[in-house]
């Protein structure tokens, strides 16, 4: 997504900004502060696309998608949040359509993340040159938690999605309810090289479309047929040929071929 919007939204000035399905809220707040700024680039962390305005206050147009968010430069048919509408010896519109209300689309001092915890808190950026192995050894190696809920929580690397830690667990034959901490520097290695193949290959491919997302022009994510696990449940797995199931891990559907994937083995309680 950001690489569809640089190009169309650099450089242009917001016209007009107009709330309109949205409630009133942080999520939605100061978009009146928009007209007549000069969007100056298109940026990204994780999950979240970062847009610096012109103006003599420093300030970013904060963008996150949520679970059903999806910008389009087409009118939606429904569950229609905000509208843009850009300047331009072409004028047209930014539209963000929301159907579950997850999403974001707000108005912060530039680097100023204190109403966005999230973001605040993220780890290195999984296609950045600072997420090495080396980095994410050390903070699995501080964490008590499952590899999978700490991947989701954006801490150790930002920018992994369900879909993906399911997928990039399975590509390196990790169990997701396998201690972070106790992953050998191989299998560390192994992960890491996963999330970093599993999302460029999904971005070259436009993401995947399960059900809302869609690129800017309206167009699905073909990687939904890249898909190894993920949404598979009762499946042969195409590596081994076992049976993909479906489990609960941090409260999130998650996938595992249980062939390839071994459970971790529970420790036993003393007794007494």
């Amino acid at each position: 997504m950001r690489r569809e919007l640089a190009p169309w939204l650099c450089g242009r000035t917001v016209a007009s900004a107009e709330r309109v399905d949205a409630p009133p809220g942080p999520k939605y707040a100061g978009l009146d502060r928009l007209r007549g700024r000069r969007i100056e680039a298109v940026r990204r962390r994780g999950k979240f696309l970062l847009l610096p305005l012109s103006g003599a206050v420093a300030e970013e147009l904060i963008v996150h998608l949520g679970m059903t968010g999806v910008l389009s430069a087409n009118p939606p048919a429904g569950h229609l949040r905000v509208r843009l509408r850009l300047d331009g010896p072409e004028p047209s519109t930014l539209y963000f359509r929301d159907v579950r209300r997850f999403g974001r689309f707000t108005v912060v001092p530039a680097g100023d993340y204190r109403s966005l915890p999230t973001l605040a808190a993220l780890g290195p950026d999984a296609l950045a040159p600072e997420f090495t192995p080396e980095g994410f050894a050390g903070s699995l190696g501080r964490s008590g938690m499952a590899i999978k809920p700490l991947l989701l929580s954006q801490r150790a690397v930002a920018g992994v999605g369900n879909i993906y830690a399911d997928e990039a667990l399975w590509r390196s034959r990790l169990h997701p309810e396998r201690s972070a901490s106790r992953l050998t520097k191989r299998q560390v290695t192994a992960l890491h090289a996963a999330i970093v193949a599993v999302l460029e290959e999904s971005v070259a491919l436009q993401g995947t479309t399960l059900h809302d997302y869609r690129t800017l022009g309206g167009r699905s994510g073909s990687f939904l047929e890249r898909l190894a696990v993920y949404g598979r449940a009762g499946e042969s797995c195409p590596r081994c040929g076992g049976t993909v199931v479906r489990l609960v891990v941090g409260q999130r559907g998650t996938h595992v071929c249980p062939r390839c994937q071994p459970a971790p083995q529970r420790r036993s309680r003393p007794p007494g």
